[in-house]
């Protein structure tokens, strides 16, 4: 899990700047009405849209926003805007392996996006498969550490099925097998744990080292220009930086 802690770090340490890009509401209502349209446009049977939800009211998204965008997902609403959700696959500098899911309504326009942003940016967009089988598709759970005595989070999430848990700086990571994470989102909820939210996530099986600062400021470059794009929901990696290092790079 160290690997998959470090990627989450270098995110944490850039996301100073992703908040102020000006287009997360346009990402969370993606996220939500794909949510709606694969499950239903009622979050109380719909954990997805639950936690899709969740997420844009912490990020203040107008209610108006929020239900224009299930609706959308339900066939509801006037915009007749579909979006499909397709993974990308990749390599950026030193090897460092990429999956970027996306959200589109035009597969062709992003396709070419994807593969123009790697290319620019010193990498390379690989065929399906190529990376992926380096992930394990996880359930993740976030639980602010203020809410719940740690060995007190830890028994109730091993008892419902998780597989781990793991302490951040403001909060608690449990993670679970990918077909599991909804029981244990209820379990945790029955047992009154607050929770920040959940989702599905990639955990690489091994990371990628990078110690060179040059090589370094290209993968994180490339990471930058993928989440630019609109279409862009999410980035995985298997990079490992040095903390070190890290501090060295421009926030």
């Amino acid at each position: 899990m160290s690997g998959h802690s470090k990627w989450s770090k270098v995110k944490r340490f850039k996301g100073a700047i992703d908040a102020k890009r000006g287009k997360i509401f346009s990402k969370l209502s993606k996220v939500i009405t794909i949510a709606a349209k694969t499950g239903g446009g009622d979050p109380s049977g719909n954990p997805r849209l639950r936690s899709a939800i969740q997420a844009a009211r912490a990020q203040s998204m107008p209610s108006d926003n929020i239900e224009r965008a299930i609706k959308r997902g339900t066939g509801e609403g006037r915009d007749g805007e579909q979006f499909d959700e397709i993974v990308y696959e990749g390599y950026a500098p030193g090897g460092v392996a990429f999956i970027v899911e996306t959200a589109t309504d035009n597969k062709n326009r992003t396709g070419a996006e994807i593969r123009r942003i790697f290319t620019q940016n010193s990498g390379n967009l690989a065929a399906s498969g190529s990376v992926s089988y380096m992930f394990h598709r996880k359930g993740q759970i976030t639980v602010p550490r203020s809410s719940i005595d740690e060995d007190r989070l830890l028994e109730i999430a091993l008892e419902s099925g998780a597989e781990e848990l793991t302490t951040e700086e403001d909060q608690y990571v449990i993670t679970t097998s990918h077909d599991q994470l909804d029981a244990v989102a209820e379990t945790l909820k029955k047992a009154g744990v607050t929770t920040d939210g959940q989702k599905f996530t990639f955990i690489p099986d091994t990371t990628v080292a990078v110690r060179d600062e040059t090589v370094a400021r290209q993968v994180l470059r490339l990471y930058d220009a993928l989440e630019e794009d609109d279409d862009v929901q999410n980035v995985y990696s298997n990079l490992d930086i040095p903390d070190e290092l890290l501090a060295k790079l421009p926030a």
